[in-house]
């Protein structure tokens, strides 16, 4: 029985998310949209044959930043504000004995033709630029959706948890396709579980701006969406 499984990238994914900060703590939670780039050892129009077909998929892909030497049997999910210790294998957290993570994003189009070679746009990924992709599979709802499913301590509504405020002018500094991606992150409340400070601003990077917000109560201001020169998305 072999102790190793090999494991290829296949693709990275070209997001809006240079840091971890900001990024959706699911799949879906928000459209930002995002490319699937393949190696040039993948890229190869036939292995896409057929794909167009399909309106979701699977990511099968590394958390990057937290790979590290050994494991833990119980991680602190930000969800109950980082002070509580669960079975790693009851979360979602990225430290885990193998770091892989698994998302479900929504296929946009396929461009098979591109300085980079097929590429495919999705949208609602929740992964960090430049992160390693394992595989692509297809999402069949009829055998991978469960509506009955129950969430655990994890449950947490679509709609999101904060009521944002943000100036027109302060939104128009983004660009068109990312405006609505920003206001449905930030109504997740990107802030960690264990950081809810009244007044403290907090920043992250996205689509080629710095975002900076304070949170009072149950409402998200925006103030300021600063663009950062030869980073426009």
């Amino acid at each position: 029985m072999p102790q190793t499984v090999p494991m290829h990238i296949i693709a990275r994914i070209r997001s809006d998310f240079p840091t971890k900060f900001g990024i959706p703590r699911q799949s879906g939670l928000a459209d930002a949209p995002a490319r699937i780039v393949f190696e040039p050892e993948y890229r190869n129009a036939d292995a896409l044959r057929g794909i167009e077909g399909f309106s979701h998929l699977w990511l099968i892909w590394q958390f990057s930043e937290a790979v590290r030497d050994g494991w833990s049997p119980t991680v602190r999910p930000p969800k109950l504000g980082g002070n509580r210790r669960m079975g790693v294998f009851a979360t979602r957290s990225p430290f885990r004995p193998n770091a892989i993570g698994l998302s479900s994003v929504r296929l946009d189009r396929v461009e098979l033709h591109t300085p980079d070679g097929p590429v495919l746009h999705v949208s609602g990924a929740d992964l960090m630029d430049g992160t390693p992709i394992f595989d692509i599979k297809p999402y069949l709802a009829y055998t991978d959706a469960h509506p009955e499913a129950t969430g655990g301590f994890a449950l947490q509504s679509r709609e999101g948890v904060l009521h944002v405020v943000c100036a027109e002018a302060l939104l128009a500094r983004l660009p068109d396709g990312r405006r609505e991606a920003l206001l449905a992150i930030l109504a997740q409340d990107p802030r960690p579980g264990y950081q809810h400070e009244p007044g403290r601003v907090y920043g992250f990077p996205f689509a080629g701006c710095e975002v900076r917000f304070t949170v009072e109560g149950d409402t998200l201001t925006v103030q300021d969406i600063t663009p950062t020169p030869n980073k426009m998305s």
